[in-house]
């Protein structure tokens, strides 16, 4: 097998899984929820607990040497577990429910994400929306889909015709940044989205429904099958720096590519500026 190729069985094993959390989560929406708190606003429910432990042990069914990296604790592989066998270069990472203060709160936008790479090179992504039932799937070198279309960035060229999305921090200490940012780019754009799922602002970007997205920090599971889902839908994915993404760093700024320098540029601004203050 190439080193760049998804193992066989991959793509699908990865849609049946993520529509079938998808599908734990649409069905225990608006009930009664276990709701626990990792930090001050940082929750978990027991809809994220049940879609990971689907999602884990599938992939685990599927691809036993393979490594795992969830939000909700599912980690090791087969053989860090002691079984026979050397170590797989593929690890999947996945969050079964981001946008988890949306779904504890009702308000119905959230997505499953499932991710796999290689070395750190990302290779398959799948993000589910259970509520609108959008699949959007991306490979390496395929193209990005939705529902079996292919996806294409926007062609916008000017910030101030542009729509952007971004997120904000649960420390509550460090919003200030994201603040700022947002501030700033609300008076050089049509509009800044923060609707709580990076997943579907990185799908959203790549289906042509915002223009950018930017967001830090954030964690591997929030943006690896995103971030392909941009970049094999023709846009561009970078550090805050505008250096290349790294899958398991902290931070990503996505565009059409035609943008990214400007929305770089702004995002340069601001940080440099605070940093002299």
């Amino acid at each position: 097998m190439a080193d760049g190729a998804v193992p066989t069985g991959a793509r699908e094993v990865a849609i049946e899984v993520a529509r079938d959390a998808g599908a734990i989560l649409r069905e225990r929406l608006g009930r009664k929820r276990d709701v626990q708190f990792k930090g001050a606003i940082d929750l978990v429910t027991d809809a994220d607990r049940a879609a990971e432990a689907l999602i884990a042990g599938r992939l685990r069914d599927a691809f036993p040497d393979h490594r795992l990296l969830g939000e909700e604790g599912a980690r090791g592989s087969a053989e860090a577990e002691g079984q026979v066998g050397e170590a797989s270069p593929y690890g999947w990472v996945i969050d079964p429910l981001d946008g988890t203060t949306n779904y504890a709160h009702g308000y119905p936008h959230f997505a499953v994400s499932i991710a796999l790479e290689r070395a750190s090179t990302l290779l398959l992504g799948v993000v589910y929306d259970p509520m609108r039932d959008e699949l959007f799937v991306a490979e390496r070198g395929q193209g990005a889909s939705l529902n079996g279309v292919p996806l294409r960035v926007t062609g916008t060229d000017e910030l101030i015709a542009s729509l952007l999305a971004t997120g904000f921090p649960y420390d509550r200490a460090v919003r200030a940044e994201a603040a700022a940012l947002w501030d700033a780019f609300l008076y050089q754009t049509q509009g800044v989205r923060r609707d709580g799922s990076a997943a579907l602002n990185l799908s959203y970007v790549a289906a042509g429904r915002l223009d950018g997205f930017y967001e830090r920090p954030l964690q591997p599971w929030d943006m690896g099958a995103g971030a392909l889902m941009v970049e094999e839908a023709g846009g561009r994915v970078s550090d805050f720096c505008g250096g290349l993404f790294d899958p398991y760093g902290h931070e990503a700024v996505a565009s059409n590519g035609v943008l990214h320098e400007t929305i770089m540029g702004v995002i340069h601004q601001q940080i440099s500026g605070r940093a002299a203050d």
